[in-house]
């Protein structure tokens, strides 16, 4: 057996929905063991583009909202969608303007990642920005943020006592840290 050949057989597939974010496709197939089943995959049509933004003496800034979907209160780094037919580093640089009114004059992009790809096939990349200036913060219509500055350490606590359960946020500030530890980080 090919480990990389795909075992996944294609019989049917259906529209489900479709809006200007997201598309719900339902597959019928025929499985890697040969049942025949079906599978649904939601299609994001944006990037998650993630920013870990630290100043000068290690803080970070975390955006918390409430998030509709889970119906919780949520922590997390600065966050949002990137058109597939936008600079993803264009993207970051807005969304952390958009949310916290921050520009960093450093960028290292430091992952790349699905954030659930047994349903969807969302990308999401991470960024680590640095040489922050403050600006004025354009949150979205849908958006009611709260901007916390904190030393990173006290994110990355917030992470491990599972204060933080967004999985973007949580990959990111644990990647960060590896890291800082590393000595990798600009």
């Amino acid at each position: 057996m090919n480990e990389y050949k795909n075992p996944w057989q294609i019989l049917n597939e259906k529209e489900i929905y479709d809006n200007p974010w997201i598309n719900l496709t339902e597959y019928v197939v025929i499985n890697p063991t040969g049942g025949e089943g079906i599978y649904g995959k939601v299609h994001f049509k944006n990037r998650a583009i993630g920013i870990v933004p630290l100043d000068e003496n290690l803080n970070t800034y975390l955006v918390g909202q409430f998030r509709f979907t889970i119906n919780e209160y949520s922590w997390e780094i600065p966050e949002g969608g990137g058109l597939y037919n936008e600079e993803p580093l264009k993207a970051a640089q807005r969304e952390l303007l958009e949310e916290t009114g921050l520009k960093a004059e450093r960028w290292q992009k430091v992952k790349e990642m699905y954030l659930s790809n047994s349903v969807t096939d969302e990308l999401s990349i991470i960024y680590v920005a640095s040489g922050l200036t403050q600006h004025a913060a354009m949150p979205e219509e849908t958006e009611q943020l709260v901007i916390k500055k904190l030393p990173f350490e006290e994110a990355f606590e917030m992470v491990m006592q599972g204060k933080i359960k967004d999985a973007l946020t949580i990959v990111a500030i644990l990647h960060t840290k590896m890291l800082m530890v590393q000595h990798k980080l600009f």
